[in-house]
């Protein structure tokens, strides 16, 4: 006997799942149809994601809100470090959603508070992408809430209008 888990954790759920989707098929070999492992959440829907802490004492409503200008400035000049990214770059709104809320939660459970996420400018044709207008919306949401503390735009040098700093909430002790 292993004294591995039978189970996969959250995150590895979600990480085996965008992989799965982008596997194909060897030559000669029939497709296996994989069912998805997890539900993937609809960005209009948040998933339920409460942590046991959280869960066992209510506390006040957090509210996302933007980044102070003092900060701001710190990640602009590089004086503030920031300790994660992830890119969505054509990504759907499911896989980016749910590549999103495993990383921030794996960046806020390892202590780290400043981030970046890029989301890319959008199409050539001239209308805003897709993730760079639904990205800010999502960090506004219940599921994210308990993880991120402020976002704003990043600076030119960090990908302008295609990324975001974030400010992640302080691990509660």
């Amino acid at each position: 006997m292993s004294n591995r888990p039978d189970r996969l954790s959250e995150d590895d759920r979600v990480l085996w799942n965008l992989v799965a989707r982008t596997a194909r098929p060897l030559k000669d070999r029939m497709a296996v149809d994989i069912r998805d492992i997890i539900a993937d959440p609809k960005p209009s829907q948040a998933p339920v994601a409460i942590a046991p802490a959280v869960a066992a004492k209510p506390k006040a409503q957090h509210v996302s809100h933007a980044l102070d200008e003092p900060t701001l400035d710190k990640l602009k000049n590089g004086r503030l470090p920031i300790e994660g990214r992830v890119d969505l770059h054509g990504m759907t709104q499911d896989e980016a959603y749910s590549l999103l809320f495993s990383f921030l939660h794996r960046a806020h459970a390892g202590g780290i508070r400043y981030v970046l996420i890029i989301t890319g400018k959008g199409s050539s044709s001239g209308g805003d992408g897709v993730l760079r207008r639904a990205v800010p919306a999502w960090l506004s949401t219940p599921a994210f809430r308990p993880l991120v503390s402020s976002h704003d735009h990043a600076a030119r040098n960090h990908g302008g209008s295609g990324a975001l700093y974030v400010r992640l909430r302080r691990v509660s002790r």
